[in-house]
């Protein structure tokens, strides 16, 4: 039973002195038996303070790059080694080193969704909850955002007073939703508040009552006192609120808004994990890990 195995993971992580973290786009069974669930800026943080020396991270590849750049002495175990993030894989450093070329004195400013080495050419980095503030509080005024599309779009339109380029990135799972989509999740069910994620495509967040990051959401709809949500994100977060929020319901916007990344880990594979015989470690070339850690030390002082 998923019991069983639970309680074996639980006690072999005590006996070895491992912290699991997962995402909270995991399965319900891993979010379970995880020191830390949230989002990916908040798993590596919650990595550089845990006391152990080894970290299972339930997510994607570039979480766990961040994680091993916070923490380069600790032991960083991707739980699904093909577990990758698209839009993180998007763009390359050349293309990138290109663009900087094209505009000179230009801030780069990229997702935490992206990869280590880009993160090394970056001049700070963001999350979906914080960049706008940051995007709004760095001296520069000319701002090359990398690499999701549609965040930038949100952050342009709320920071007016900044020039940011965009080029052509985004999430796939989030930006494959269209306004009619929404327009038909809504009429399905009139008395919901659309919640959703800024990497939706600009039509979906005007049609939103709320736009905030994965943790942001989840607050939202804890803390409101309405009693009906669409949530306009990966699936498992509608999944997770109905789990915590017995008394309201949760719509998904799209059944086609599923991380398959996401969902390759398996309880299963934290087991293996945790037992030492599955996942990869994870590493980080130390001739990029200082540059990436600066973009990182840079989001925290812009960014709280």
């Amino acid at each position: 039973m998923i019991r069983d195995l639970q309680e074996e993971i639980l006690s072999l992580k005590k006996k070895k002195g491992i912290y699991i973290l997962a995402h909270s786009y995991m399965t319900e069974d891993i979010c379970e038996v995880a020191d830390f669930v949230g989002d990916s800026y908040a798993l590596s943080v919650r990595a550089k303070a845990a006391e152990e020396d080894t970290i299972v991270m339930c997510g994607v590849r570039f979480m766990a790059e961040t994680c091993k750049i916070l923490s380069p002495r600790k032991k960083v175990i991707l739980s699904h080694p093909l577990a990758g993030c698209p839009m993180a894989e998007q763009m390359s450093v050349e293309y990138i080193t290109e663009k900087k070329k094209e505009y000179p004195g230009y801030a780069v400013v990229s997702y935490i969704n992206t990869t280590a080495a880009l993160k090394a050419i970056s001049d700070v980095c963001v999350t979906s909850s914080s960049a706008v503030k940051i995007c709004r509080n760095i001296p520069e005024t000319d701002i090359l955002f990398i690499p999701d599309t549609n965040l930038g779009s949100f952050v342009r339109s709320s920071v007016p007073e900044k020039n940011i380029v965009l080029l052509n990135g985004g999430c796939p799972i989030h930006s494959q939703i269209t306004e009619g989509d929404a327009l038909f999740a809504k009429a399905a069910h009139p008395g919901a508040l659309l919640l959703v994620h800024p990497e939706c495509r600009p039509e979906v967040v005007r049609l939103a009552d709320f736009v905030g990051s994965t943790a942001e959401i989840m607050n939202f709809a804890k803390g409101s006192d309405k009693k009906e949500f669409i949530i306009g994100t990966e699936n498992s977060i509608a999944a997770h609120l109905q789990m915590a929020c017995r008394d309201k319901t949760f719509h998904v916007l799209s059944r086609d808004m599923v991380c398959r990344n996401m969902k390759l880990s398996t309880l299963t594979d934290v087991y293996n994990c945790v037992s030492g015989v599955g996942g990869e470690e994870v590493e980080v070339d130390e001739s990029i890990r200082p540059a990436a850690l600066r973009s990182i030390e840079k989001m925290i002082e812009y960014g709280g």
